[in-house]
């Protein structure tokens, strides 16, 4: 699931010429920009400085951006609009002599990526999925890149001679771009790719093991062709200070902490104050995620009444598909993460209102009985017959996995749990959205940088002039790039007999760039995306439709392509704010998605063959489940297979593929009642998130969701407006920190504990871990 208020970044797009030289607003919340700010001391205004610049470049601009700061009283202004949060909270600072390409780097990168790989990999088979930490991976990188500087010897030491190899070995001190270059690495390895879920799926639902050397090409080729867009895509889609990328906010913050002003008083108690709360949480992530788990989901309603269904479907949450966790409230930090802490509040408030509704939703589409819901499990992500068993997709396919009519005439069609439909009706509503909303308030951002860069004209950004000292990568590098995995790409479809012809993947690469602006202005100015895989499932069974095979390849060649873009867009923007040089972040994300791309492979393989029949079955355990796989396999064969007979006008889920339609419509409501009356408040309306989560909580774990909303709203609504000091000071590093010593904890239980190393050791039972559900709700016949 999404902060900070960049989410609402424009005035009006159409308001005032002055557009094309002002960045847009983030959430002017309630009209009031400064009356809020709170006053600051002296120290405050020392620790100001620590955002000023040191080298001779632009010290006009640092002077300017420090002065930003403080309103004419002297008080610290409450951060509103992009230009605030990235000065404000991004150094200027930089220092072009710094080395970059040492030892040091690609031993802690290369390194850092096979275990974000292998990391990355397993944790899309946990009940609650979760990314690997970049925070987790950035606090090894400068703990291995610290203990490198002091093993390696120094300069200046009897064993350091002072020649080119020894100043590659260790140069001196681990310095900040080493840090940063070594987490981009690992960062992009880190990320599961597509590939592997159809891989997973090929294997698990149609007995197809893919040979290893195609699934490595396809692996890079699809990840490659994304990096490629997001390269040719960076002028408008990384440099601009509207594309603030709040979710790197947190990472530059800690960058500053480990590197930047060590002598300084005030850096010395937030360095301080970073490790305090990561050794606090990691202690305490053993009580929720092991020896006590009702703290990670408390609910009095369960504790009440311990034998309803209805109980578990609406309250219960503690465990993978029980229930919607109304009430709940649970405090285990690797499920919250640090996404309260920098997602913009419009974002958050947005989803806030989507949870809502699947309280109201779900319930009455179950309890009406639409579309059969009763037949099924309140929340699963199987195909089930219509009486209720799971569907076995393979009597109604033919050997090339395209669809069997007659078969399919004499078994029956596949049924969805009525949550999924809501959930896959939500997605679609929120992609539709997504595109309008972005058109109608970033629009004429987005054209004027695109005029911008083919005229010729400056980009108005502190932090990209800065970087004019260095070189730029070539677009025909990005291009090239793209072609060597465009043809790859064209091999394996044939190769490994994806059914995919040469012209449907042509086709799935244009529709993945004209979409692409639209994404990733999305995930830039919100830090939230939509599940974008459902557009070109549809797209998909339309161009080659009858065959789930072939669906899944188109979807990886083109979401798939678009969520690696995504990915590496934002890796570029925090090279932006670090001022690392481009061609070093063009070098390492390219090791990464390499390096990426085999270890995910070989822990794929590993898992499926070791966890076969949990990965297979409905409820999982508490440490492996295959709901990911489920579900991705399920809306191939209904897309891919049946997309006409499920999806089309004369099918049972035909409101799903129109959501998308219907989804162009909701932002325009909003837009055009601000455009007449200016209500500030409608700056905080993103319809594409509210519909993206209301079906949300059909699935994982949910009963840590009101304190999610409760860190968030204080977080970003009271601390930013009413103790702004400490908001820009300590509000991204105490997620870093939460973030860090959560992640810490998940891989030691992981291998230690948890059966990641092949052995499981669970927890003797007690009050706070009983026998079943871990919030005493009753197991339900979803479950079990």
């Amino acid at each position: 699931m999404a902060r900070l208020d960049p989410e609402v970044m424009v005035t009006d797009p159409h308001d005032a010429a002055d557009i094309v030289s002002q960045l847009p607003h983030i959430n002017h919340d309630l009209d009031e920009k400064l009356h809020h700010a709170s006053s600051v001391s002296s120290d405050e205004k020392s620790d100001a400085k620590l955002q000023k610049s040191t080298t001779s470049v632009g010290s006009e601009s640092d002077e300017a951006a420090e002065d930003r700061l403080y309103d004419a009283n002297g008080r610290e202004r409450v951060l509103e609009t992009a230009e605030d949060f990235a000065t404000a909270l991004v150094s200027l600072d930089d220092d072009p002599s710094m080395p970059v390409f040492t030892f040091r780097m690609w031993f802690t990168g290369v390194g850092l990526a096979v275990f974000g790989a292998v990391l990355g990999m397993l944790f899309q088979f946990r009940p609650q999925v979760i990314s690997v930490s970049a925070l987790f991976l950035q606090l090894l990188a400068f703990m291995i890149g610290r203990f490198l500087e002091f093993i390696i010897p120094r300069p200046g030491s009897r064993l350091h001679t002072g020649n080119w190899f020894w100043n590659w070995m260790n140069p001196g001190p681990f310095n900040l771009k080493e840090h940063v270059a070594a987490q981009i690495m690992a960062n992009t390895a880190a990320t599961a790719a597509t590939a592997c879920f159809v891989f997973a799926s090929d294997d698990l639902f149609y007995n197809i093991i893919i040979n290893p050397g195609n699934a490595i090409f396809t692996l890079l080729a699809s990840q490659l062709i994304g990096y490629g867009f997001a390269g040719m895509f960076r002028s408008f889609l990384v440099y601009p200070t509207a594309m603030l990328y709040p979710q790197n906010l947190i990472y530059v913050n800690l960058f500053d902490v480990l590197h930047r002003q060590k002598g300084d008083l005030l850096q010395g108690k937030r360095l301080r104050f970073f490790w305090i709360v990561v050794a606090c949480v990691f202690v305490y992530e053993w009580f929720p995620e092991y020896i006590a788990p009702l703290l990670g989901s408390f609910n009095i309603v369960c504790l009440a009444d311990r034998h309803s269904d209805w109980v578990s479907y609406i309250f219960g949450g503690a465990e993978a598909n029980e229930g919607m966790g109304l009430l709940g409230f649970g405090l285990d930090w690797a499920n919250i993460t640090s996404q309260p802490f920098y997602q913009p509040l419009s974002t958050q408030i947005s989803m806030y209102f989507g949870w809502a509704l699947n309280y109201l939703i779900l319930p009455l589409v179950f309890a009406r009985n639409v579309w059969h819901s009763k037949n099924f499990p309140f929340i699963s992500q199987n195909l089930f017959f219509e009486n209720g068993t799971i569907y076995d997709q393979n009597l109604i396919l033919n050997a090339d996995y395209s669809l069997n009519k007659t078969a399919y005439a004499i078994v029956g069609q596949p049924w969805q749990s009525g949550s999924t439909v809501i959930y896959n009706l939500g997605i679609n509503l929120s992609i539709g959205a997504t595109f309008m909303h972005i058109g109608l308030w970033y629009g004429p951002t987005i054209w004027k940088a695109f005029k911008d860069y083919f005229t010729g004209q400056p980009i108005d950004d502190l932090h990209y002039r800065r970087m004019q000292v260095y070189k730029e990568v070539p677009l025909w590098w990005y291009a090239a790039l793209t072609l060597g995995a465009f043809v790859t790409a064209m091999v394996c479809i044939y190769t490994e007999d994806s059914q995919l012809p040469w012209w449907a993947l042509i086709v799935a690469l244009l529709i993945a760039i004209i979409t692409l602006p639209f994404y990733g202005a999305m995930y830039a100015v919100a830090a939230w995306g939509p599940v974008i895989s459902n557009l070109f499932q549809i797209l998909g069974s339309a161009v080659i439709p009858g065959s789930s095979q072939a669906n899944m390849y188109f979807e990886l060649y083109s979401s798939g392509a678009l969520g690696q873009a995504q990915s590496m867009l934002s890796d570029l923007k925090l090279g932006q704010y670090t001022k690392l040089p481009p061609r070093v972040t063009f070098a390492v994300q390219i090791v990464g998605t390499v390096v990426g791309a085999m270890l995910n492979y070989v822990i794929m393989r590993d898992v499926i063959n070791n966890e076969r029949s949990i990965l297979l079955s409905n409820e999982g355990t508490r440490v492996w489940s295959g709901q990911q796989i489920q579900s991705y396999n399920a809306n191939a064969i209904l897309w891919g297979a049946l997309g006409k007979e499920i999806y089309g006008p004369h099918g049972p889920y035909f409101i799903v593929p129109l959501g998308i339609v219907i989804g162009l419509a909701l932002p325009i409501i909003p837009w055009l009642i601000y455009r007449k009356f200016r209500w500030s408040w409608l700056r905080l309306v993103n319809t594409a998130t509210l519909a993206a989560n209301i079906g949300d909580l059909a699935g994982g774990t949910n009963g840590y969701i009101n304190t999610w909303m409760t860190i968030g709203l204080t977080s970003h609504f009271y601390i930013r407006k009413y103790r702004a000091g400490w908001f820009r000071k300590y509000n991204y590093l105490f997620g870093a920190a939460v973030d860090g010593g959560a992640q810490i904890f998940v891989f030691i239980f992981s291998f230690a504990l948890g059966g990641a190393g092949g052995n499981q050791t669970p927890f003797p039972t007690w009050a706070l871990n009983p026998v079943g559900n871990a919030d005493y709700c009753k197991l339900t016949e979803s479950q079990g």
